[in-house]
This record gives C-alpha cells, structure tokens and sequence, in this order.
C-alpha cells in the first residue's frame, strides 16, 4: 500500500470518527459506551468528547497537509513529528481500548492498531511520493 491510499482512508476513518464524537455531544449515541465507560456526567462528557474532536481535527488537517490537498502552513518536519506523536498515542490507545469496561470501546482497539499501522505507511513513504501525486 503507498502512502497516498493510505492518507485517503485515513481521512475517511478520522472523518467518521469526528463525526461519531459529534453524535454522542449530539446525545444520539449514548456516551456510556466511550471512554472505557469511565464519564460520569454530561460536563465530563462535553469537556472529553470536545477535546477529542479537537485532536481529531489536528490530525485530519496534518494529513491533509501531508498529502497536499491543503496549503503547507506547517513545515514538513513537523507534519512529520505531529504524526510520530499520533503514532505513539495510537499504539497507547490500542492497548487502553483493550482493557477497557464495554464491550464496543475494545471494538476501537482494532480502529487504533490500524490507524498505527496506516500512519507508519504514511511515515515511511519517500516525500517526493507526495509531491508527485498530489500536484495540481
């Protein structure tokens, strides 16, 4: 896999996923099932599920960066050391989700060991790959 089809599902993967973050702000999906079952109030809620609709928008703007279908307003290394840090809290996160209180949050496990995966595809690509496929 190149990184260009990985930047792609990547961005479609943290596209549902900010939008799920929504729906449970939105109250359509109960936040008893996130956060390993561990919020006890709708404040916690809010303050947890809008940080991570925060961080989600700094990844799919980093990656939209990476594969240049935004301007670059960030230097490529530190596009690059943003995704090493995602990288690092994705293999974190994978291990948390395992051990989880619901059933659905280890479900996430496997969204976040693939996410790692992904974004070492997109680590490890040449970046003139980058440059060549994406030009306008």
């Amino acid at each position: 896999m190149n990184s260009s089809i990985a930047i792609k599902i990547m961005l479609g993967l943290f596209t549902a996923v900010t939008i799920f973050h929504f729906c449970i702000i939105l109250k359509i999906i109960p936040y008893e099932i996130t956060w390993g079952g561990r919020l006890k109030n709708d404040t916690e809620m809010y303050v947890f599920e809008s940080l991570s609709i925060l961080i989600n928008s700094i990844l799919i703007v980093t990656l939209l960066i990476k594969g240049n279908y935004l301007k670059q307003i960030f230097s490529l290394r530190i596009v690059n050391t943003i995704l090493w840090v995602f990288l690092f809290l994705f293999g974190l996160n994978t291990i948390g989700n395992l051990f989880a209180n619901t059933n659905f949050e280890k479900l996430f496990a496997g969204l976040t060991l693939a996410s790692s995966i992904l974004i070492w595809i997109i680590l490890k690509a040449k970046n003139s790959e980058h440059t060549t496929i994406y030009k306008r």
